[in-house]
């Protein structure tokens, strides 16, 4: 099996789907690596990396020519395919409802798009999981960006010409990258609070040692969906919610929200009006701010000052950590294409009764087949 590995083109991209460590792995299945050159040049990875793990290097079209599965970072679009095999496998995260032009695109062309965000969250699937991998990165990322905006030190500092406080950190959404944002945040010595909708992460907030920020007395509300997603709340729930973000977050040195809800805009967290009750210099990162955001007035791609508070709404996060990203993403790959991998036909066999292949699967035999994109 012939499988592309192509360089990114959409705008700040700089991560890699496979790396040499992977290219190797493929190839000891059994498959034939084919890279476009310069691929790897943004995370770190020079083409001879690549070559002396046994890929071939060459031009988008070479890469591409009878490629059975294109593996990529951001989707392609379908007419930058051209070339691929009848049916072949695109694996990658496609953005698909907020793309259904280019999921349809795939369809037309006959391709068979596996869309890696819509990985099931099951004990099986956890080392496929892109959007953990990912978010892990970007909770890390997001405190260091917030310390580099923050004009003060984070760690109390006890020298001879006094003491310096330390900062107070508030996590608004606690997922994969709020947990990391808490364990990082506690490392460079911030105190630390959070909050969720979900019940359940008040043990793993105060397993790291911050402070659960709950709502009390609104009750019978667990705020969990599918797959352990957030779900939309009641307003009962918002109004308290906002009530107590209100009365905690004029305290706070640095607020970092991370909340989303799968297929809807980013759920509005921090108002114009809390904002204004921060103090002069303060902080707030918004890794929500591509789908809307959780911040009032956050920018995407942009760094913006409203009452004196710095509002950071950098793009694609993860891709800050280049190198790092593209090895965890890279692995996803592997280890999901590797589960269904025929030693045979030398090539993975995704069956339809399996639930994780009946989760990415988004088209098949010129049709959009995902009951996500059909209901």
């Amino acid at each position: 099996m012939k499988i592309a590995v192509l360089k990114e083109t959409a705008e700040g991209e700089r991560r890699v789907a496979a790396t040499p460590e992977t290219v190797r792995k493929f190839t000891a299945l059994g498959g034939e690596l084919a890279v476009e050159r310069g691929a790897g040049e943004a995370a770190s990875i020079s083409d001879g990396d690549y070559e002396a793990a046994g890929a071939r290097l060459g031009s988008r079209a070479d890469a591409l020519a009878g490629a059975e599965a294109v593996l990529a970072v951001q989707g392609p679009e379908a007419e930058t395919l051209a070339g691929a095999a009848p049916g072949a496998l695109v694996v990658a995260m496609l953005d698909p409802f907020r793309r259904r032009d280019r999921v349809d695109g795939y369809a037309a062309a006959g391709l068979e798009a596996l869309a890696m965000e819509f990985m099931p969250r099951i004990t099986r699937a956890q080392s496929m999981d892109v959007l953990s991998s990912q978010a892990n990165l970007a909770g890390y990322k997001a405190v260091l960006d917030a310390a580099g905006e923050y004009g003060r030190a984070l760690p109390m500092m006890m020298t001879a010409a006094g003491t310096i406080a330390a900062a107070r950190v508030f996590v608004m959404g606690v997922g994969v990258a709020g947990l990391q944002a808490i364990a990082t945040a506690r490392r460079l010595g911030a105190i630390v609070s959070a909050t969720d909708v979900r019940a359940a992460t008040r043990e793993q907030i105060e397993s790291l040692g911050a402070k659960a920020v709950f709502v009390e007395e609104v009750k019978g509300i667990e705020g969990e969906g599918a797959g352990g997603y957030a779900t939309e709340m009641s307003d009962e729930y918002k109004a308290a919610q906002a009530e107590l973000v209100s009365r905690h977050i004029a305290k706070q040195d640095i607020v970092i929200t991370t909340a989303l809800i799968p297929g809807r805009p980013a759920p509005r967290l921090v108002s114009d009006a809390q904002l204004a009750t921060m103090r002069p210099g303060s902080v707030v990162v918004d890794l929500a701010v591509e789908q809307g955001g959780n911040v009032e007035g956050a920018v995407s791609g942009a760094v913006v000052e409203r009452h004196g508070v710095r509002i950071v709404g950098h793009r694609n996060v993860p891709s800050r950590l280049a190198a790092d990203a593209s090895a965890l993403y890279a692995r996803n790959l592997y280890n999901f294409l590797s589960a269904f991998w025929d030693a045979e036909a030398k090539r993975p066999v995704l069956p339809d009764e399996d639930e994780i292949a009946r989760g990415v699967r988004l088209t098949r035999g010129g049709q959009v087949v995902n009951e996500r994109l059909l209901g």
